[in-house]
């Protein structure tokens, strides 16, 4: 039973990244990281391939229950600080636009900019700054038990 959960989750995952890529390339019908800009077939560029977050933790195992997917957009003003929070659950994400920096507990930093991925950080207090003059725009990828909290406000 533990190992259909764990098939259920890897297919349900498998089928989030492959429709974030999608989503991401235009269905490949341009391939930025290409000198053509245009490509008669399908095209596709691993961005990160870990299991650890970004500071280096190992990620956890999948929660238990039944797989619920997540995509958010999010823009972040310029001038932006996001209040401090944690991921209860394993994401992913993917810097569309601008550039962002993340200050996580313990005084670790990641800088990021446009093209970027992240695999976040879990149960770790952190919060980003977009210390640019535009937007960012980020897309995360939430893998979470149906229901669950996928973000949780620290004080």
């Amino acid at each position: 039973m533990k190992r259909l959960r764990e098939v259920r989750v890897a297919a349900a995952m498998a089928v989030a990244t492959v429709a974030m890529a999608m989503m991401l390339t235009g269905c490949c019908a341009m391939c930025p990281w290409r000198q053509e800009a245009r490509v008669d077939k399908l095209c596709s560029q691993e961005l990160v391939r870990t299991t650890q977050s970004w500071d280096g933790a190992a990620l956890p195992a999948y929660p238990a229950g039944k797989p619920e997917i997540r995509v958010l957009r999010i823009a972040i003003p310029a001038g932006a600080r996001l209040p401090l929070h944690h991921h209860p659950v394993i994401n992913v994400g993917y810097l569309t636009k601008g550039q962002l920096t993340v200050h996580a507990e313990g005084g670790q930093v990641l800088t990021l900019k446009a093209g970027d991925p992240i695999v976040e950080l879990v149960n770790t207090p952190h919060y980003g700054v977009n210390d640019g003059d535009t937007p960012a725009e980020i897309v995360v990828v939430y893998v979470a038990s149906e229901g669950q909290d996928i973000t949780v406000y620290d004080k």
